[in-house]
């Protein structure tokens, strides 16, 4: 694998102790026949802020970026930044092409994003030199810390642990979305650990795959990119606080708790489910998804009343 550097730059400024710590929730972007529901975005960005997320994370795969085009994207990212009052808002940026890549990091950076996420994005398969090309074109680029998004499940590529390396020794990659954690807790302390010594100091670690987040913060990673988050903020933060505390143990059972909504997202996905439940709160309008995305049929949205009833809803 060509290394994107032939020396070795300095790093952002241990960005991994404010930016990329605690929970950095995922709104949806919700839609309707017009385009983007401004009014629903900005009520569902401004009340994580009310809640006291770590960061907001908009335009995830949660918030359907691939499926906007750059002027939905440049407006939802300004929405995102003007109601996340004290927040911190990390935009997401992924699109096929580098040059589409750069000009939503252009319009991120303008709308006042702290951070971008890139996803390697494509329709052909990448290589992992690619890949490395694609983030040290965005390093070149970007006056922000940038988060490596590994999301196998939606791009098709898989990160080896010889590219995280690589790529995290760019100057502006602050940190690193990993997909989950191997089950057994001792294992995944042992995986967050060989990535401790295999990534440069400073370069934060951040779970994603809600079911495992608990385990991965147990484990020792600094944050938590959370679906869940942008919709149930309370429940989310809920885990992080508690294993912020070292609470573990709490962290656990929490997430324990909440099985029957981790089920669901396994059996219909989880952007599927979170705009289900988005919707049934009234949070978002009917049907809010990006076709062809069609959301759940009304036997899975039934499914979802009755877990949101006994989860979420008070007594």
């Amino acid at each position: 694998m060509r290394r994107a550097h032939d020396d070795r730059e300095t790093h952002v400024t241990n960005p991994a102790t404010t930016l990329f710590s605690g929970l950095s929730a995922f709104p949806l972007t919700p839609l309707t026949d017009d385009g983007v529901d401004e009014r629903a975005f900005a009520n569902l960005v401004g009340r994580l802020a009310v809640h006291g997320v770590d960061s907001i994370t908009a335009l995830g795969s949660t918030g359907s970026y691939v499926y906007l085009t750059r002027e939905e994207r440049a407006a939802v990212a300004r929405r995102a930044v003007q109601h996340a009052r004290d927040v911190p808002v990390i935009v997401g940026v992924g699109a096929l092409r580098t040059q589409q890549v750069l000009a939503c990091v252009e319009d991120a950076q303008a709308a006042g994003a702290a951070g971008v996420l890139l996803a390697p994005v494509s329709y052909q398969p990448l290589s992992a030199d690619e890949v490395l090309g694609l983030y040290a074109d965005v390093d070149r680029a970007v006056s922000v810390p940038i988060v490596v998004y590994d999301n196998p499940r939606t791009t098709g590529f898989t990160f080896t642990d010889e590219l995280y390396r690589a790529v995290a020794e760019l100057p502006n990659v602050a940190a690193i979305k990993i997909p989950g954690v191997p089950a057994a807790v001792d294992e995944a302390a042992a995986r967050v650990a060989h990535l401790r010594e295999l990534l440069p100091e400073g370069v934060a670690i951040g779970v994603s795959g809600d079911p495992a987040a608990a385990r991965g913060l147990a484990a020792g990673c600094d944050a938590w990119f959370s679906v869940i988050g942008g919709t149930l903020p309370e429940h989310a933060l809920a885990i992080a606080q508690l294993a912020a505390t070292g609470r573990h143990d709490d962290a656990l059972a929490f997430s324990e708790r909440l099985q029957p909504i981790w089920e669901l997202f396994e059996k219909h996905g989880s952007l599927r489910v979170t705009a289900a439940i988005a919707e049934y709160l009234g949070l978002v309008p009917p049907m809010s998804l990006p076709l062809p995305i069609r959301g759940l049929d009304d036997a899975a949205r039934a499914e979802v009343a009755r877990v949101v009833e006994v989860l979420v809803l008070p007594a």
